[in-house]
């Protein structure tokens, strides 16, 4: 059972997982992320905006959401980081472009200033994210595989 190719496919993505968490850049984006998705979830009572129900409500939905796609996906999915980082991307898109696209007229200067600065702060996040936990190339891991 130790010499199957599928442990050893197994191992060897666990050990990636783990090299690409315990990189300093790789928690430091983690929690950076973590920060951004709870300041985005509470936004609309911070910077003051919360009587616009729609775009609250959507900026607390988004910002729980972000956090938790980005906190901790490094270590526990190492396959799976890549995917969820590009819907972080998305919500982050998002996130720029909610206060023209919700119901109702909610595009006033603290609100698009508000979620511009934190999508795009978000959108580098994500973008930082999807680059560490890209696919490795198969090519390499074939080669080691036959050894």
């Amino acid at each position: 059972m130790e010499t199957h190719p599928d442990i050893r496919a197994m191992r060897s993505r666990h050990e990636m997982a783990e090299r690409v968490a315990t990189t300093p850049r790789a928690q430091a984006v983690e929690t950076m992320a973590l920060i951004t998705g709870l300041y985005l979830a509470a936004s609309p009572w911070i910077a003051g905006f919360n009587d616009f129900s729609t775009l609250a409500v959507n900026n607390l939905i988004v910002g729980i959401a972000f956090a938790l796609i980005m906190s901790g996906g490094f270590g526990r999915a190492y396959e799976r980081s890549h995917s969820m980082a590009w819907a972080a991307c998305a919500l982050s898109v998002w996130t720029i472009v909610a206060p023209w696209v919700v119901a109702g007229d909610v595009s006033t200067t603290r609100t698009i200033v508000n979620n511009i600065i934190v999508g795009v702060v978000a959108l580098m996040l994500a973008l930082m994210a999807a680059a560490a936990a890209r696919p490795v190339d198969k090519s390499s891991t074939d080669r080691s595989s036959h050894a």
